[in-house]
């Protein structure tokens, strides 16, 4: 800790840290173990926490992580979408097709960002807001096998008409990105992805994953 920095504060974040990270939640002994300070300070970081909604305990007494935590998130997509901005048109335009930035939300894939082509004669309308399931379209492949994978570089994922017949695809995950879990692609129409994509792709999520560090 520096002088600059608050350590009721720093605390009370590694808290919702600690939450974030477990499914069945944590008791304020298990808390005070991992944060390594006494019961009384929990009880006043999760107190304050419950007070905006960011900390609810059930009937048994564990912490988890509030629905104050989605009125914070809602604000993420909007920041990610610009800071992805530049890396997409300069993909959609050097590929000429649909660029996108997709994010996980729950079991599906949404896309946040799109950008098309200003110079085709066509391409696949594809907007922000489409979702679609994980296992399906390369968007959602590619972050599956990030999470396969998540020591190593799973490189990209491509597919064709699994979400629009006759559309192809081409993604490559974010990777070192903590707290986002996504991909960044193109979608096109044609019977299979060009050679020179899918490495195309895989610059764009590392560009992306740049701007968001």
């Amino acid at each position: 800790m520096t002088a600059e920095t608050s350590q009721t504060l720093d605390r009370g974040l590694k808290v919702l840290k600690l939450l974030a990270d477990t499914d069945h939640g944590l008791t304020v002994t298990e808390l005070s173990n991992k944060l390594g300070v006494n019961r009384t300070v929990v009880y006043r970081l999760l107190a304050t926490l419950e007070q905006h909604a960011l900390v609810r305990r059930d009937l048994g007494g564990r912490a988890r992580v509030g629905l104050g935590v989605l009125r914070l998130g809602r604000q993420v997509h909007p920041l990610v979408r610009e800071a992805a901005l530049p890396a997409l048109r300069s993909l959609a335009e050097d590929i000429g097709a649909t660029a996108h930035l997709t994010l996980v939300d729950g079991s599906e894939a949404l896309a946040v960002a799109v950008v098309e082509p200003t110079w085709t004669d066509y391409h696949v309308a594809y907007r922000a807001g489409f979702r679609h399931p994980l296992d399906r379209g390369a968007a959602g492949r590619a972050i599956l096998s990030a999470r396969r994978r998540p020591m190593t570089d799973p490189g990209y994922t491509l597919t064709h008409g699994e979400l629009e017949a006759g559309a192809s695809g081409a993604a490559a995950p974010l990777l070192g990105v903590t707290g986002v879990e996504g991909s960044v692609g193109v979608v096109m129409l044609a019977d299979a992805v060009p050679e020179r994509v899918g490495p195309r792709v895989v610059d764009a999520a590392r560009e992306v994953a740049e701007a968001l560090r």
